[in-house]
């Protein structure tokens, strides 16, 4: 069952200045594509995985992408949210995504808020660490459950963000309590492209709609993508679009949420 996130914490995200200091990187890794990794947090130990460009080096400072999946994907595995959304994407076109994508898992009957939401930004700073990634594009998105995460932290990390891609998600699912319009005015100044179907049975398009008219409202620019005749899954037709990765890729943090999506050819 989909759960609502509740009032915003504070968050801490240090991300390694590997743009600026490429000595300070480890050589090239042997070791490229799906990840397997494993972080302790909080006293338990996590399993997530980590997707490296088969062309990644270290001579230049590489976008990172973190992925937060859906409700079906919750476990301690650690390889079941790279088999939706992203994972899939990567799999199919992984000249699209030239960039580092962290992919945490959050634990059964968890959401992406408190000690799930540490714990991801934990494994983006492990990965920082690891690999030469650009601060000034660190990219969000997340689908369904992940899509209500997507928005709530990064209402939560919004001076730190270069843009967000949240998919069918939510401010809150059940009774509407005014969540998106407290979210709204923390997301404004960020570059985002939302999806959603407008037959999804799971999770209403409405909840996009209502997000959307909300940090409009406030200011911001979203680019709404809401397709027709389609049902939750999204995901694979907007992972799959080359138009976002384009679009997503030139958008740097500190710059302001104006450029159009380039026309896909």
């Amino acid at each position: 069952m989909l759960l609502l996130a509740g009032s915003l914490m504070t968050l801490v995200l240090n991300l390694s200045p590997a743009a600026t200091a490429p000595d300070s990187q480890p050589a090239t890794p042997e070791a490229v594509g799906f990840l397997c990794k494993t972080l302790t947090f909080a006293g338990q130990t996590y399993a997530y995985c980590v997707y490296v460009p088969p062309d990644y080096t270290p001579e230049k400072a590489w976008p990172i992408i973190l992925f937060l999946h859906g409700s079906g994907e919750r476990g301690d595995d650690g390889l079941l949210q790279t088999d939706v959304g992203i994972g899939t994407a990567i799999r199919r076109h992984w000249k699209l995504v030239p960039a580092i994508v962290v992919m945490p898992q959050c634990r059964p009957q968890q959401i992406w808020v408190g000690p799930m939401a540490q714990m991801a930004l934990k494994c983006v700073e492990a990965a920082s660490r690891e690999y030469r990634c650009d601060p000034d594009r660190f990219y969000l998105t997340g689908l369904s459950l992940g899509g209500h995460g997507a928005w709530y932290l990064a209402a939560q990390l919004s001076d730190r963000l270069a843009a967000i891609v949240p998919i069918a998600g939510f401010a809150e699912l059940e009774e509407s309590t005014g969540a998106a319009e407290r979210l709204a005015p923390h997301l404004a100044k960020l570059p985002i492209w939302c999806a959603h179907g407008d037959q999804d049975k799971a999770v209403p398009v409405t909840k996009s709609r209502e997000m959307v008219a909300a940090i409009r409202k406030a200011g911001g620019h979203v680019i709404y993508k809401e397709l027709e005749g389609q049902g939750h899954n999204v995901w694979d037709a907007t992972y799959g679009d080359p138009a976002l990765w384009r679009w997503l890729f030139v958008q740097k943090r500190g710059v302001p949420a104006t450029r159009p999506a380039p026309e896909s050819p």
